[in-house]
């Protein structure tokens, strides 16, 4: 029984998500006013009924600076609550099966998913609620219902993928395709379409290629920034709800062998379509219809299904060929860039492996200058919070004056954007001589904020630019990609399919060397990528350790293990050792200098229970604690690793522990894995 929703501080719906148990409970909730003649509400009226007395409650809270995060009912319903911003952000489990943690990962990773679909419109919330809450009914319908299977892929991947379990990306190990492929995408691939007139303006920054979850060959162009692991991680999530995955349908035979080499035939004429026959894959569970609804609950529930136009609205799968907006974290020089405009193609190569493009916009460099500004006017807002008012006429304005001219300068301005900066020089010359009291100055701070975010949204969230011209790569264009990595990737398609699926096994740690190890998950969090054996257990697929009782218990102990090291983590440990049963459960956190060096242990910052959760995804908390270790060597590169294993309980301890500082040094060898 669960339930995600997102609401405006008046109380007004602006999201939600639940399950078919929670729909099923708020229908038996509203049965009675049927039953006493009055008209049957729809869904979202109910879930806003319901909801209405703890969304006025918090915001009453927090008013008088007394809030809450948390609360679980007399029926153990479990309620985790956050807001950001303007937007609150309630999360609900009542099944059991989710924990206090778990719902606030999903709270946050929800907002991680919003940001990258709308970048800073999310820095205001009365634009915020015009993009989830549109006018257009169907419009807002159809939102809701892409948000919610975001959602659903998510939970899908958190409960049955390593990767996801920790939040870092897995490579597929296989050193000489690998690099064949990177050398591909930028001799080739990225090359042609770069230089194509057919490119609408756009330039690829990044190409990459996944099979399911993994990540094949992954090339940015020269002048592009990094692509952080928490954006490469939500364009995955978006990956697989265009195309999810079913192993057991998308791999061939285990017998398969690859092929000798790479296909040449880069002349040839193939279709452009992806794959052939009946192709079938993992869905998350639809809402009830009508006909299901009729066969549970009666009269009764077909009005309710019938009410709620959400449940009955048909969506068509995203079109291959259609671009997506989307908002990532952009480094430069000069700082960090937060929410910049890109588009991603994601084109299926066959079921189970597919092409992602990364492009940037033409004038991309607007919403840098304009992020500047925003910035420059949240410090400025700040400080006057602070009651340094005597400040606003020296350095934050002279900041924000200096960063206009140069603004000003460097750009090329054209139609939106001229008029938009006189207004701003106009501005900032008012404020900057203006006598007006404090709190004004506050309120003229958060309307520019307003304003700037207003304009970003109409030059970037637009079907076309500020000089309304189109922005995307021609189909045609798009076509020809699809077909150049179909041709090259032919002979290898079936072998990459099946290694997903035996990517790393535990047959390359022999039982002489590792006696009793049974599986570990190592993660470099300096890259926020990680190797693990295979964990896989499905109808026609398993794991090295079978498909019974025994693999499914490893799988669930190391979810279990992961969530137990994270609270550990929070709490400032950094080493964990735990028996349960027969097993042996080992954790360790650790750094190292570049040279491979293990630095010094030093004291972990304890977190408060209501902070951000631990991980890479939502909230980068390994980037903070490198910032926070860094201190102390000023000059050299740290590195942050991660190491969980679990081995036979009759193993002694101290040969465990000799295992584990064995492995750690022998998982990141060169001759094992060359691209990480």
């Amino acid at each position: 029984m669960k339930c995600l929703l997102i609401a405006s501080e008046s109380a007004e719906m602006l999201f939600y998500w639940t399950d078919l148990e929670f729909q099923q409970n708020i229908q038996k909730q509203y049965g009675a006013s049927q039953e006493e003649g009055h008209e049957f509400p729809a869904f979202e009226d109910s879930i806003s009924t319901l909801f209405a007395p703890i969304i006025i409650s918090f915001s009453t809270m927090v008013t008088e600076a007394d809030s809450y995060t948390s609360f679980t009912t007399e029926n153990n319903h479990i309620y985790v609550l956050h807001q950001f911003d303007e937007c609150l952000y309630i999360a609900v489990n009542g099944d059991g099966e989710e924990k206090e943690e778990d719902l606030r990962r999903k709270i946050y990773v929800m907002n991680k998913m919003i940001e990258v679909l709308f970048g800073m419109v999310t820095l205001s919330g009365n634009l915020l609620r015009k993009e989830l809450r549109a006018r257009d009914t169907e419009q807002r319908l159809r939102l809701w219902k892409h948000l919610q299977s975001l959602l659903e892929t998510y939970s899908h991947l958190r409960e049955n993928d390593q990767s996801f379990l920790v939040e870092a990306v897995e490579r597929l190990i296989h050193p000489t395709l690998c690099e064949q492929c990177i050398e591909f995408l930028e001799r080739r691939l990225v090359q042609q379409i770069n230089s194509s007139v057919e490119r609408g303006g756009e330039e690829v920054l990044h190409a990459f290629i996944l099979v399911h979850t993994k990540l094949l060959a992954f090339y940015s162009s020269r002048n592009a920034s990094i692509l952080s692991t928490s954006d490469l991680l939500a364009l995955i999530i978006m990956a697989q709800n265009m195309y999810p995955s079913n192993v057991d349908v998308d791999d061939p035979s285990p017998e398969v062998q690859s092929g000798d080499s790479l296909s040449n035939s880069t002349d040839k004429d193939i279709d452009s379509t992806s794959g052939s026959g009946h192709e079938s894959f993992y869905t998350p569970e639809p809402s009830p219809t009508d006909k299901d609804s009729s066969s549970s609950g009666g009269l009764l529930s077909r009005a309710f299904m019938a009410e709620d136009s959400l449940s009955t609205l048909e969506v068509y799968p995203p079109d291959p060929a259609t671009p997506h907006k989307v908002f990532l974290e952009v480094s430069q020089k000069d700082g960090l860039y937060p929410m910049m405009p890109h588009s991603m193609y994601c084109l299926k190569l066959w079921p189970g492996i597919t092409l992602v493009l990364l492009t940037k916009f033409p004038h991309s460099g607007v919403a840098m200058s304009v992020y500047t500004f925003w910035e420059a006017f949240a410090k400025l807002e700040k400080r006057l919070n602070e009651g340094q008012g005597g400040s606003t006429r020296g350095q934050p304005m002279h900041e924000v004056r200096s960063k206009l001219d140069k603004f000003l300068k460097t750009l090329a301005l054209n139609g939106i954007q001229v008029c938009f900066c006189v207004l701003l020089c106009f501005c900032v010359e008012w404020l900057y001589s203006s006598t007006l009291p404090q709190h004004s100055l506050i309120l003229w701070c958060k309307n520019m904020k307003t304003q700037l975010c207003g304009i970003y949204r109409q030059c970037f969230l637009s079907d076309s630019g500020p000089d309304d011209t189109p922005r995307h790569l021609s189909p045609g264009l798009r076509e020809r990609a699809q077909t150049m990595v179909q041709e090259q990737l032919m002979d290898w398609k079936d072998f990459l399919l099946v290694k997903s699926k035996r990517n790393i096994t535990m047959v390359s740690y022999p039982l002489s060397d590792f006696p009793g190890l049974v599986h570990f998950i190592c993660v470099d969090r300096s890259s926020g990528q990680m190797i693990a054996p295979s964990l896989s257990i499905t109808e026609r697929t398993t794991s090295e350790l079978g498909k019974g009782p025994v693999a499914q218990y490893i799988k669930n102990k190391m979810w279990s293990l992961v969530s137990t090291t994270r609270h550990y983590l929070q709490k400032g440990y950094s080493t964990l050792t735990l028996r349960d049963g027969d097993f042996y459960f080992c954790y360790f956190l650790w750094f190292e200098n570049e040279t491979g060096f293990k630095l010094e242990a030093k004291d972990i910052p304890i977190m408060p229970d209501d902070s951000a959760p631990i991980g890479m995804l939502a909230q980068n908390y390994y980037r903070k604690l490198l910032r926070y270790y860094s201190k102390n060597h000023p000059g050299e590169t740290v590195k942050c690793y991660e190491l969980l294993t679990v081995h036979l309980g009759v193993i002694p301890t101290e040969i465990i522990l000799q295992h584990c500082r064995q492995l750690a040094s022998k998982l990141w060898e060169p001759s094992r894995n060359p691209l990480l």
